[in-house]
């Protein structure tokens, strides 16, 4: 049989546009991903739907599997001919273990690739505001493994040569902290040097603490700091009053909950977290076909009869086009068709397959759209209506009210994921700060998954892009404390920022 790969791949110090780009592609061609604990778990969803993930993390001395197991499970993964990402928080090579992997692998002659990370010794402190070098300062750097010291009587550790480097950062090194000052005073540094402490680095939960190496210990335990974190001694560690930038985002600390579908929620993700936010994606709707797409179709092939093509959302465009182009049609069929969407987003979606809309009503609802055609003739009008199956039906009965002759097809539907449950639970038990909702499905069904569990919801705001998903939230019981002005993905978030602010 065909022996398999194994890709080390740096996952970077845990947020997750950190990873290369290399990184990313090897995750695009995995059947098996064996990930850390300080692996960012988003990173999974570059990997194939159907590849196998393994959890092999290690927490607080506890190992979900040892490293000789890690290696055996490598060995035996690509012995099988599959292609293994080994994903590795920070960089395999710096203090990651990634050699004893790779001596496993050359005992079976199992070819490798190691794909460098960003190590978190550097990253953590760049986020935090300190430049681990600074011509001012110092120009010699240090990186030292802080668990190497615990139960060893004689320590591979220079302290003394350490003592005189400008900036040491050590990693791994929380339940050492207080021996690691101590070494150093008594090599002569003095009780004075300024040291940080940094946990989750790079996250949205990250903390720092600041102090001497006399007093740091306390700081950190009244701070309730613990690992993951890196340990920076030295001058530098001053500068961090004046360069810090990433606490100070608008929406730093705050925990929001998107539960858009995993395909569309990226854009919304990507700018809450540019803000600060940590986002957790729990999607509590999911887009399929329709059982059948007969009636679409059949409109497709009679497109030319229409006067008008309405689109209410970026899915109806998605598979409107997709069936035009199975049935060996493109955009030229639209020529004598005028085409109206409801918002920005949906015009954005109809440009990206070349067509602009004719009509884009000033408020985004069906309500705006009725307004808008208030003002063209449709008296005898063709309009064709592709949306998903269940949909308000205050846009058809007020455009025949008008004297068209609305066609209303199914072009997808929304479908309740089941297996959002056990996250959406875990995520409220953990703590949220915020619940987006973009549709009235997403409210729906988000109660649906809640299973009663109300309780949840004490300390949680509910934010709603728009009236109709806040009129669906009251109905609910529960009356949203958030609503966009602007009924659109970057309307909401202004609301959020407003909220917060």
């Amino acid at each position: 049989m065909k022996k398999g790969k194994v890709y080390l791949v740096g996952a970077g110090p845990g947020d997750p546009g950190l990873i290369t780009l290399k990184g990313v592609q090897a995750l695009q061609r995995a059947e098996v991903v064996i990930y850390d604990y300080l692996a960012n778990p988003r990173l999974l969803s570059f990997a194939p739907p159907q590849a196998e993930k393994i959890y092999v993390g290690k927490k607080g001395g506890h190992h979900t599997l040892s490293q000789e197991g890690i290696n055996r499970l490598l060995v035996e993964k690509a012995l099988a001919g599959q292609v293994v990402v080994r994903l590795k928080g920070g960089d395999p090579f710096v203090f990651g273990r990634g050699g004893e992997e790779i001596e496993a692998l050359l005992e079976h002659d199992i070819p490798f690739e190691v794909i460098p990370g960003v190590t978190s010794a550097l990253a953590v402190p760049a986020y935090a505001g300190i430049p681990v070098t600074h011509r001012h300062y110092t120009s010699t750097l240090a990186l030292v493994t802080g668990h190497e010291a615990e139960g060893k009587k004689d320590s591979a550790i220079d302290w003394e040569a350490l003592s005189r480097i400008g900036t040491l950062i050590f990693l791994m090194g929380m339940k050492n902290l207080p021996r690691i000052c101590e070494n150093l005073k008594r090599q002569g540094r003095s009780p004075e040097t300024p040291v940080a402490v940094i946990q989750w680095g790079t996250t949205p939960r990250q903390k720092v603490a600041q102090g001497t190496l006399s007093d740091i210990s306390e700081r950190v335990k009244a701070a309730g700091l613990s690992a993951p974190a890196i340990i920076l001694v030295g001058e530098v560690v001053k500068l961090r009053e004046r360069f810090r930038w990433f606490e100070d985002r608008p929406l730093f600390g705050k925990r929001i909950l998107v539960t858009r579908t995993r395909e569309q929620a990226s854009k919304l993700s990507e700018r809450l977290e540019e803000l600060g936010a940590e986002v957790v994606e729990i999607p509590t709707i999911k887009i399929v076909p329709p059982e059948s797409f007969e009636e679409l179709d059949q409109a497709i092939q009679e497109i030319e009869g229409f006067d008008w093509l309405i689109f209410t959302s970026q899915n109806a465009v998605r598979y409107f086009r997709e069936r035009l182009w199975r049935a060996g049609r493109d955009v030229r069929a639209l020529a004598r068709t005028r085409i109206a969407v409801i918002g920005t987003a949906t015009a954005e979606a109809l440009k990206e397959v070349g067509l602009r809309a004719d009509l884009v009503p000033g408020e985004f609802r069906a309500e705006g759209l009725i307004e808008a055609f208030s003002h063209e003739d449709l008296k005898g009008r063709r309009i064709l209506l592709p949306r998903a199956a269940e949909a308000r039906e205050i846009l058809p009965e007020k455009l025949r009210e008008m004297g068209a002759e609305v066609r209303v097809v199914t072009a997808y539907r929304t479908v309740l994921p089941e297996d959002s449950r056990e996250a959406l639970i875990a995520a409220l038990e953990e703590g949220v700060d915020v619940v987006t909702f973009t549709s009235s499905s997403t409210a729906r069904n988000f109660f649906h998954l809640l299973g009663g569990r109300e309780e949840l919801l004490r300390k949680v705001t509910l934010a709603s892009i728009g009236p109709i998903t806040s009129e669906t939230l009251r109905r609910l019981g529960h009356p949203p404390g958030i609503e966009a002005r602007e009924y659109t993905i970057p309307g909401l978030i202004e609301a959020i920022l407003e909220y917060f602010s």
